[in-house]
């Protein structure tokens, strides 16, 4: 009886059989389909009288300076936990709310805080839908080469 060797050209092959492929070669509305279905959230950026679980949005404060607010409640952000002077740490906040499962208010989806939270929530779930394969396969009965 042959032995089955579980390879990773293997596993890349039943994750794009199943649609995942590395981000950079996917559509970006793609790469966001696949994150809504899986981490059961949703983006917006057309402000309804919805609530929403999670707002990143842009103020002008008092003296013309902008800032960056990425809150939970909008009605009453939190000044010293919620509103940001720099876009810094927006991303793992939006990455934290896609993981949530939130549904979300973010005003500019083309910010490259919003792209580069897609982009790491993405390659969390490819690397979770990769190790997903791989225990299926081992459990089919498949071995890597270098385990005997």
């Amino acid at each position: 009886m042959s032995k089955k060797i579980l390879t990773d050209e293997l596993i890349i092959k039943k994750l794009e059989a199943k649609g995942y492929l590395e981000y950079h070669d996917m559509e970006e509305n793609e790469a966001w389909n696949l994150l809504e279905k899986y981490y059961e959230c949703e983006v917006t950026d057309e402000w309804r009288n919805s609530r929403y679980d999670f707002y990143c949005y842009t103020e002008t404060t008092a003296d013309g300076y902008e800032v960056f607010v990425a809150t939970h409640d909008c009605d009453s952000p939190c000044i010293s936990e919620d509103v940001h002077y720099y876009d810094n740490d927006l991303s793992s906040e939006i990455e934290q709310a896609i993981y949530d499962g939130n549904s979300m208010y973010i005003d500019d989806l083309d910010s490259h805080y919003f792209e580069q939270a897609v982009e790491d929530a993405y390659d969390t779930m490819y690397n979770d839908k990769k190790q997903e394969i791989e225990d299926e396969l081992i459990e089919e009965g498949y071995e890597r080469e270098d385990e005997n």
